[in-house]
């Protein structure tokens, strides 16, 4: 056993999750003598899952021993109702200032958990409910694994920065092989932390067998109790010759480059030499290397960057910092939506699978508004067709989905939102009209990028009602929600538009009324530089990789063709018009506007994707270009200033709020952590506004 851990100064106090041991008679189940049942429980409701810190490896070592001193057939480990173990209490991971600490924390793990693999006792998971990162790892030591129907498990170590290290990377590969090991511990956790079913798990062999809830630990029993009298034969290959494992790697490699844009970043690197090596390493010797790599990584600053950035989109989830009492919130019953173009159809589409009430859409006429509703049928038949919703809720919410030409219709409805064309002129009016339909209390929300909430009030009756909503497109996908209150916003609308977000499931943050809002003021303002770049003579090669190298996922040109060159210069030019010359219209994103030019790149008959020739014959000719060094320093300078002008404007009240931003709504890679805590570690931040953003330690190693 290791050595007695303690928790670093300042790190919060560990939820210990018991280990209670009971005996099973297995002649009930028509076996021989008992089985030591182990129950993983911290004693919380399922809002809080049961997690592995110091003290709740060392509760399950001490019922381990319990469980071998009663001498019984088997000893099997579950969780409580719903959950297994959501894996390792990372609370204190930023608190750690020595190597030492770290590497004793993963040779606990390793210690305890492997007395399961290592028992001359056969020792069985029964995966009752949600597994994560350790708390798979658990049930990986096990000689066999039993998981319910509902469960879902993954090992998202590489997501966060870390490795599956107590056990996962060396036991998985020799259980699975190398192809598989590589989807569940690389390509899983890359894709958005993407988790297995539990139909998944048995379809890769992560498990040997799957049971529905209701009797889960009865049937799990029942196939314990088969195994150990010799009915039921689990065979385990051998893959250290598969001819797969160079592939696999390749696979892995590939597709962590793409990740992070060709930066190459250390928690997939390490984990894909782990799993290299379970090749031909012993399991002690696979968690030796595990030890040394989860301890170099937990003292690095991109695990820190990961961990502030993780613990701070869940934290953001759950709370809307300075949201009204959620009480003040008023019943949405009938959603309108003006509008039935792409991003109005989206919006309907998200508001009836969410909010599951009526939703009218409107348009100029009856077939545009037909159109919308038709788009929106079309998608709930695909969702259907993927098997990710049943005919009938499709058939039901697709008679919730109205559309008609006549802006009455809006009567009765309690939230109306606008999704019409980027024109202030036409967004007053059509508030005004409005106004006779609806009632005082109804809100009017706006899906503006860039224009002032504020001003579109001008000449109403009730422009209390009135608020900023601003999705992230594609509306389904992007997980962020700009709540922009005005000057005259009242706390009712404010907690209604909140209350409406939280149904739609999104993580939102509220802002003044202040032009750009806080995701696309940032990023013109970073896009500008890269582009007046490109205007003064750099090379647009140069100048659209000159982000990469730092791991960002979609370079600023890939970006411009996501959102669209028109899109992005009417914003452009909202944010010059309302602050001032920073902001610079530049002329080839007019002419590509002008000649109707939509792509920077474009694909080759060939498959393979290049710049679009058309849009490099409108490109600026300057003469002052730049090195891909000075594109990144200006347009992180920018960001840097931008940022401090924000804070002071109090465009928002907390540094956190525009990180969150800058992860939730424009792909800030996690192994940055927050845009402005990048800025501080690399100096940026003190040197454009002469102060840091946070205080040392945040995202990095304490000071």
């Amino acid at each position: 056993m290791s050595a007695d851990i303690t928790l670093p100064a300042g790190a919060p106090e560990e939820v210990v999750t018991n280990a209670l041991v009971r005996d099973i008679d297995l002649a009930a189940f028509g076996g021989k003598g008992s089985m030591a049942l182990i129950t993983l429980d911290n004693g919380h409701d399922h809002n809080r899952p049961n997690t592995f810190g110091p003290q709740s490896v060392k509760a399950l070592d001490a019922a381990i021993t319990d469980a071998i001193a009663r001498k019984p057939a088997a000893i099997a480990i579950t969780g409580k109702p719903f959950i297994f173990a959501a894996g390792a209490d990372l609370s204190a991971l930023s608190f750690l200032s020595e190597r030492s600490q770290s590497l004793a924390i993963g040779k606990l793990g390793h210690d305890v958990f492997r007395r399961l693999g290592e028992s001359s006792i056969p020792t069985f998971a029964f995966i009752n409910g949600l597994a994560l990162g350790g708390g798979l790892e658990v049930g990986l030591h096990c000689h066999y694994r039993t998981v319910a129907s509902t469960a879902f498990t993954a090992l998202p170590e590489v997501f966060l920065g870390l490795v599956p290290g107590w056990g996962g990377a060396t036991i998985l590969p020799k259980l699975i092989g190398p192809e598989r090991a590589v989807q569940v511990i690389i390509l899983n956790a890359l894709n958005n932390n993407t988790m297995m079913k539990a139909k998944d798990a048995l379809k890769l062999g992560v498990v040997d067998a799957m049971f529905e809830p209701a009797d889960f630990l009865e049937r799990s029993i029942g196939f314990a109790v088969n195994v150990l009298n010799g009915t039921n034969k689990i065979e385990r290959a051998d893959y250290s010759n598969d001819p797969a494992w160079e592939s696999a790697l390749a696979t892995g490699k590939a597709a962590a480059l793409k990740k992070y844009g060709g930066a190459q970043i250390a928690a997939p690197t390490k984990a894909l030499e782990l799993i290299a090596a379970a090749r031909t390493n012993t399991l002690g010797e696979g968690f030796d290397a595990e030890d040394q790599v989860l301890a170099d990584l937990t003292m690095s600053d991109p695990l820190r960057a990961s961990l502030y950035a993780f613990n701070l989109i869940q934290k953001k989830r759950k709370k809307v910092e300075g949201a009204p009492k959620p009480a003040l919130a008023r019943k949405v019953t009938k959603v309108g939506v003006v509008g039935a173009g792409l991003m109005a159809s989206q919006l309907a589409l998200l508001m009836v699978r969410n909010l599951k009430c009526p939703v009218v859409m409107t348009d100029i006429d009856q077939a545009r508004a037909d159109k919308g509703v038709a788009w929106v049928h079309n998608e709930l038949a695909k969702l259907v067709e993927k098997k990710k919703m049943s005919p009938e809720s499709a058939g039901r919410l697709s008679l919730l989905v109205s559309g008609s030409a006549d802006q009455s219709v809006f009567a009765g409805c309690d939230f109306v939102i606008e999704a019409i064309f980027e024109e202030l002129s036409l967004k007053q009016e059509l508030f005004k009209k409005l106004e006779t339909i609806i009632s005082p209390e109804c809100v009017l929300a706006t899906n503006t990028s860039s224009l002032s909430v504020e001003r579109m009030t001008e000449g109403l009756k009730n422009p209390e009602r009135v608020i900023g909503f601003h999705f992230f497109n594609p509306v389904a996908v992007m997980p962020l929600l700009e709540v922009a209150r005005t000057s005259t916003t009242d706390d009712a609308t404010t907690a209604t538009a909140i209350a409406v977000g939280k149904e739609l499931k999104k993580t939102m943050i509220i802002c003044k009324d202040a032009p750009g809002f806080v995701v696309n003021r940032l990023l013109t303002r970073f896009m500008g530089e890269v582009t007046d770049a490109v205007d003064e003579g750099t090379s647009p090669a140069i100048a659209d990789a000159a982000m990469m190298e730092i791991g960002f996922p979609m370079s600023p040109f890939q970006l411009l063709d996501l959102v669209g060159p028109g899109v992005a210069l009417h914003v452009s030019e909202t944010l010059h018009k309302n602050l001032g010359a920073r902001y610079r219209i530049s002329p080839t994103m007019q002419r590509m506007v002008k000649e109707g030019v939509r792509n920077f790149y474009i694909k080759g008959e060939d498959g393979s994707v290049g710049a679009n020739p058309a849009a490099l014959a409108l490109i600026e000719k300057g003469s002052t270009p730049s090195t891909a060094e000075q594109v990144r320093a200006r347009a992180l300078k920018a960001l840097a200033e931008e940022a401090r002008m924000m804070l002071d404007e109090g465009v928002v009240t907390t540094a956190a709020e525009i990180d969150l931003c800058m992860l939730m709504g424009a792909g800030w890679p996690m192994h940055l952590g927050g845009i402005l805590p990048y800025l501080d570690r690399e100096g940026i931040s003190q040197s454009v506004t002469g102060k840091r953003f946070h205080e040392k330690g945040v995202a990095s190693l304490p000071a």
